[in-house]
């Protein structure tokens, strides 16, 4: 599981949504799929995920945009990832 997940991106961006939308962006393995991340995130974070949306940018890179649950804030994992 541990080869789906890269790293967690940490951009002006990410910390927006962070913020506002309760979400964290991850790069990821190009040939993962939606469940694949989500079962990664959960097993990995011990954490409850709404929503996993994707999107491959004009470098190749594969990045995750990742729902967190209400009683999931995305800052406390962040801290824990090192983000903040």
């Amino acid at each position: 599981m541990e080869s789906v997940i890269k790293y967690p991106l940490s951009t002006e961006k990410s910390l927006r949504l962070m913020e506002s939308e309760n979400k964290l962006i991850f790069a990821v393995e190009k040939k993962a799929t939606k469940k694949d991340i989500k079962k990664a995130l959960e097993e990995m974070y011990k954490i409850k995920i709404v929503r996993v949306t994707t999107h491959v940018d004009p470098h190749g890179i594969k990045r995750a945009y990742v729902k967190l649950s209400e009683e999931t804030p995305a800052i406390d994992l962040a801290t824990q990832l090192g983000l903040m």
